[in-house]
C-alpha cells in the first residue's frame, strides 16, 4: 500500500525559502512519477512540479519556473520541493502525488505553506 507523508511546510516571509519533503512507503520513488500540486483557498488544485522515472526529467508550472526545484533521494525514498523567492501567491496546501503502474495515483495529506508580506 502506497503512503506519502509530506512535511516542511510553515510560515515564511515573502522572498524566503522552504523545502518540502515527501516520504514514500510501500513503493520506491525511483519507480514512480512523482509530482507536487498545490491548492489555495477557493481555488482548484494545480500542478507545480514533476520528476519522471527513471530518467528524472523535471517539469514545472510556469508560475514557479526558476524558483522551485524538485528532486529525489532514492536512498531515503523521498522527494523534495525546494522553494525559493516565495511570493504571497505561493501560499497553499502542497500535496505530493505518486503514480505507479501497480497502484495508479496516490496522494499525501498535504502540508500548509503560508507566505507573509
Amino acid at each position: 500500500q502506497v503512503q506519502l507523508v509530506e512535511s516542511g511546510g510553515g510560515l515564511v516571509h515573502a522572498g524566503g525559502s522552504l523545502r518540502l519533503s515527501c516520504a514514500g512507503s510501500g513503493f520506491t520513488v525511483s519507480s514512480a512519477a512523482m509530482s507536487w500540486y498545490r491548492q489555495a483557498p477557493g481555488k482548484e488544485r494545480e500542478f507545480v512540479a514533476t520528476i519522471t522515472n527513471p530518467g528524472g526529467t523535471t517539469d514545472y508550472a510556469d508560475s514557479v519556473k526558476g524558483r522551485f526545484a524538485i528532486s529525489r533521494d532514492n536512498a531515503k525514498n523521498t522527494v523534495y520541493l525546494q522553494m525559493n523567492s516565495l511570493k504571497p501567491e505561493d501560499a497553499a496546501v502542497y500535496y505530493c502525488r505518486a503514480y505507479t503502474l501497480h497502484y495508479g495515483f496516490s496522494w499525501g495529506q498535504g502540508t500548509q505553506v503560508t507566505v507573509s508580506t
